[in-house]
Parts: structure tokens; sequence; C-alpha cells
């Protein structure tokens, strides 16, 4: 069974960084689109960012737009999620996901793309 797990999520100070990873285990790493998606209490989850199976292809929700870099690591089966100039309205949950796809350049944004989901990492900004 194809598992996700976060890590890197924390609290940090507005205008700070932090460094999402996700790894997948198994060997289908590489056929998957990845993304990232958040969830803030009370809020639907929505999606900040894409990247496709060969790395080749990202797409980035407006509101995250250079500030958030999405890259992929296909022979560690990771994919980063490098979050600057952090915002307080950036405070969410962070959600890794994989979706299965046969072409090298696609992305997906929405939730029902997807496949897979991992449990999630909380970030928490402060003003």
């Amino acid at each position: 069974q194809v598992q996700l797990v976060e890590s890197g999520g924390g609290l940090v100070q507005a205008g700070g960084y932090l460094r999402l990873s996700c790894v997948v285990s198994g060997d289908t790493f590489s056929t998957y689109v990845m993304g990232w998606f958040r969830q803030a209490p009370g809020k639907e989850r929505e999606f900040v960012a894409a990247i496709s199976r060969n790395g080749g292809l990202t797409d980035n929700t407006d509101s995250v737009k250079g500030r958030f870099t999405i890259s992929r690591d296909n022979a560690k089966n990771t994919v980063y999620l490098q979050m600057n100039s952090l915002k307080p309205e950036d405070t969410a949950v962070y959600y890794c996901a994989a979706g299965f796809a046969t072409g090298l350049f696609k992305v997906k944004s929405f939730p029902e793309e997807y496949d897979l989901w991992g449990q999630g990492t909380q970030v928490t900004v402060s003003s």
C-alpha cells in the first residue's frame, strides 16, 4: 500500500520560511503528478502547487506565486514545497497528494484528481 508522509511543518514568524517534504513509499512515485493542498480552520481545502511527473511543469495558486516553489526528486520518492516570505494567512494544515497520470507534462489542481493523500502537517505563521 502506497503511503505519503509529510514533514517540515511548524511555527514560524511572518516573513520566515519553511520547507515541507513528502516521501512516497513504493516504486511508483514517478507515475504520479504530485500536489500540495492546504486547509485552514473553517475553510475548504485549497490547491497550493503541483508538479508534473518529470518535474518539467509546475503550477501554483496566485496567492503563493513568487513565494512558494514546488520541486521533486524522483530518485528519493520525495516532493518538496519551499515556502518563503510566509504570511499569517498561510497558516493551515498542508497536505501532500499523488495523482496517477500517463503524460509526463501534466499537472492537476483539483482535489478530486488526486488518488492518494498524506496525513497533513501543520504550518502556523505568527504575525
